[in-house]
């Protein structure tokens, strides 16, 4: 409190006692007991009141604990229980919850971990991945400016995800991996890693890579046998050593059928083995009988081009040939689509033929477009020519029918370069991607589609896509999103088949570590996505023949279901609207491969190296005194007492009305009473 503040109060304690005096002694020439009274109230009254126009302020201190945090990171993927340490775990863990000196000096928190981090209300250890260095990310999130240990217990067996041996470089908390197995070494043959493409054409061979790994000291020797059905395809004798103790077996498989060919190469165990699981792997490849070509046409280069082939070709179903108008003449009819890259006068014979032959067409309209041609040869559309570029983002039309779209983070990526103008569409249109300037959606098609005369094409009012595919990897570290929406663009071009108002979106084969998810789309009579549905899926085991049914749930912009539950079998499906006859049927098959039993012990190198890089401890699981030993007994895990200063204005003090009021309501009373008023 300031000292002028200080005066304030003084003087206004001087003229509320002489009001007061004035009142009961001046005028009433007496001091009573009962004037004393009463003076003393109306002091009071004055007083608060000027106390309240003064308003002065008072600083409160408040001192608290704080404890440190002691975070408690389960491993919960299948792994931990097939090397049979699940129960050390929970053992360990209720040693943990019921020790009261680490609940004393620690706040503790339980998560659990396999694909994602979750708070460990149950431990199942039913998760079919494992990603240490995402659940270091996300707990990064939430204690990074705390002081919060951490106890990693885990076998280390990481399926995928960054090196989380390295996570302290963002990660500043004190690590203590608490390991789940023994440095025992096993004499172990296994199927490290088999590199096979998804497709393959038919009266073709395709490539296998297959990396084969040996962990022993003895030189021996075994079988590497690739097998369809019983019937075996390949096979090759392998020797090893405990010096050359990793093989690398390249080969090629003939496709005799189209349709998915199912696959099973093992390496024939030792009898000594521990872990005759990772000896097995299965794999897949669907045969298709041609490849879709595609054609991209310009008279000018631009890294659209190359980023527009690569993505398409991320599919090997699909090959791309980039030519100028005058040499694709002669061989249009090789190709299932054509795509038209800033077309100008030089393109006038190719729309001619495009035309007389009714073939589907992607056209790109950029900065280089000459517009003045665009207007004469297309009929279906036209753009006012104003001759100024402008910068055009993206935003996903989630009515959009034809087919399936993901939302794959449009509104990140970079605008597009187009030419400003309305667009005005002479035929019936469904827009993809709408324009948006400066956060602001405009209602212009940045990509929109249209089908006329059993023709398909499609319209992109913008260039430089080729930062789109950029931006889309840096977003996810892959290029699988963008490639993924443009294969279904060019898929859905490609063909012509007539638009339907169920739509599923579902792959051929599915591995069974991986996540099984099928997607629909359900619109109702004037094509416009209906959320009003309840979608259903009856999937059929075809070896056992029992019957499932799930609902499909919706999310975003489309319903879906997720069938990681199922075993590893061929299953068909179909997927049924509830209140109207309308129904789709397919099939797939998921292949049994389960990463998480692959390991044989707990990876002790990395996690005592991630210990020794965040300043903290590893231990094994049964040294669980020790672990908390250290734990209570390290000086850089202290509460630590916080004051907080805080400065109340008297105004904020509700005691000081409740004064005002009682005063006069008392000084009120005791003159009625007395026969004073």
């Amino acid at each position: 409190m300031s000292s002028e503040t200080l005066l304030y109060i003084i003087l206004a304690g001087i003229i509320a006692l002489g009001l007061a005096l004035f009142q009961y002694f001046i005028k009433k020439k007496s001091m009573s007991k009962l004037n004393m009274l009463f003076s003393f109230l109306r002091f009071l009254s004055i007083f608060s009141v000027l106390l309240l126009i003064i308003n002065p302020s008072f600083d409160q201190i408040k001192v608290s604990v704080e404890k440190p945090n002691l975070i408690v990171a389960i491993d919960n993927s299948s792994s931990v229980k097939h090397l049979k340490q699940n129960e050390n775990l929970i053992d360990f863990i209720e040693e943990i919850k019921a020790n009261d000196d680490l609940q004393k000096k620690f706040n503790i928190d339980y998560y659990a971990f396999g694909e994602s981090l979750i708070l460990s209300d149950s431990i199942t250890f039913l998760d079919k991945q494992t990603n240490i260095s995402k659940a270091f990310s996300q707990l990064n999130q939430i204690y990074k400016q705390t002081t919060s240990p951490t106890l990693l217990v885990t076998d280390g067996n990481q399926t995928y995800g960054n090196d989380y041996q390295f996570v302290s470089n963002t990660y500043k908390q004190p690590i203590y991996p608490i390991i789940l197995g023994d440095t025992i070494t096993y004499v172990d043959l296994k199927i490290q890693q088999l590199n096979v493409n998804k497709y393959a054409y038919l009266k073709n061979r395709f490539p296998v890579e297959t990396i084969l790994v040996y962990n022993g000291n003895d030189n021996i020797n075994s079988t590497f046998v690739v097998k369809i059905g019983n019937v075996t395809v390949f096979s090759k004798t392998i020797n090893f050593s405990k010096n050359d103790n990793s093989k690398v077996v390249n080969f090629t498989l003939p496709t005799n059928r189209v349709g998915i060919s199912n696959y099973k190469a093992t390496l024939v165990p030792l009898e000594s083995e521990k872990n005759k699981i990772n000896n097995s792997k299965n794999f897949a490849v669907e045969v298709i009988n041609q490849k879709t070509k595609i054609a991209i046409v310009s008279d000018f280069s631009h890294p659209d081009l190359g980023a527009l082939k690569k993505s398409i070709e991320s599919n090997e179903q699909r090959s791309v040939s980039i030519l100028t108008p005058k040499y694709v003449i002669n061989q249009i009819n090789d190709f299932q689509l054509i795509i038209v890259y800033q077309p100008n006068n030089k393109f006038n014979i190719l729309f001619g033929r495009l035309e007389s032959l009714n073939k589907n067409l992607f056209i790109i309209i950029g900065a280089k477009t000459d517009l003045s041609f665009m207007y004469k040869v297309s009929e279906n559309y036209s753009h006012v020519i104003t001759g100024q570029p402008e910068n055009y983002q993206a935003e996903l039309n989630i009515n959009y029918s034809p087919f399936i779209i993901d939302d794959i983070n449009f509104e990140s990526f970079p605008p597009l370069l187009s030419n400003y103008g309305e667009v005005k569409f002479n035929t019936p249109f469904q827009t993809i991607l709408n324009k948006r300037v400066n956060g602001i959606t405009i209602n212009q098609p940045l990509l929109a589609t249209f089908e006329t005369n059993s023709r398909r094409e499609a319209v992109l009012f913008g260039e430089n896509i080729w930062q789109w595919r950029a931006q889309s990897y840096l977003n996810e570290k892959s290029f699988n999103d963008f490639d993924n929406f443009i294969g279904k663009l060019i898929q859905y071009l490609a063909t012509n088949k007539k638009k339907s108002r169920l739509n599923i979106d579902y792959q051929s084969f599915y591995n069974g570590s991986g996540n099984i998810i099928i997607k629909a789309e359900f619109f109702d009579k004037n094509y416009v996505f209906d959320t009003r549905e309840s979608l259903n899926i009856v999937i059929t085991d075809k070896v056992s023949k029992e019957k499932k049914t799930f609902p499909l749930i919706l999310k975003n912009n489309n319903y879906q279901v997720d069938l990681s539950s199922l075993l590893p079998s061929e299953y068909s499906f179909t997927v049924k609207a509830t209140n109207e006859n309308l129904s789709k049927s397919g099939s797939f098959q998921i292949l049994e491969y389960n990463v998480e039993q692959q390991f044989l012990n707990a990876d002790v190198t990395k996690l005592q190296q991630l210990a020794t890089n965040s300043s903290g401890s590893s231990y094994f699981i049964a040294e669980t005194e020790k672990v908390v030993n250290d734990l209570l007994n390290d000086n850089r895990f202290t509460s630590i007492q916080k004051s907080s200063k805080n400065t109340i204005p008297l105004i904020d003090w509700k005691y000081l009305l409740a004064i005002i009021a009682l005063s006069l309501g008392v000084e009120w009373f005791l003159r009625k009473y007395n026969g004073l008023i």
